[in-house]
């Protein structure tokens, strides 16, 4: 009786995932950029310690939500510059109301270094397509 019930539940299960259709037409979001309107950072750093940089973003719809920082130190110039943007997540929808809005996000920035730090702040793109940057320096004691 019992093999009988683990053939017929085995069955079942089988089916119940066989007919299982997932008709995903693909992704239903892209990532995309936010322009950085505004950072806070301290007047200067102490080494060893860890930072909160504050940071207002301009989110251009009701489709688009923060998501996370990317912070890239250069690989052409001095290991103390650091390139910061904001990845946004915008959901595809046929109706996106423009709103917008400024929202305030922040992140960890740990000193570790005693060179000057300078931070380019992603401001979005000029007339040509070229992107722009906020650029603070920030000593280090």
């Amino acid at each position: 009786m019992k093999r009988l019930f683990y053939l017929v539940s085995s069955i079942a299960v089988a089916f119940a995932i066989g007919s299982c259709s997932l008709d995903d037409d693909g992704a239903n979001f892209h990532y995309t950029p936010l322009q950085i309107v505004n950072a806070q950072v301290p007047d200067t750093f102490e080494f060893g310690r860890v930072y909160t940089i504050n940071v207002d973003l301009l989110r251009p719809n009701d489709c688009t939500l923060a998501d996370r920082f990317d912070v890239r130190p250069s690989t052409t110039d001095s290991t103390n510059v650091r390139t910061v943007s904001h990845i946004g997540i915008e959901l595809e929808k046929d109706e996106c109301a423009e709103i917008a809005e400024e929202i305030r996000d922040s992140f960890q920035f740990e000193v570790i270094y005693t060179d000057p730090y300078v931070f380019k702040f992603y401001s979005g793109d000029d007339a040509d397509g070229n992107p722009e940057f906020i650029e603070l320096n920030v000593p280090v004691k």
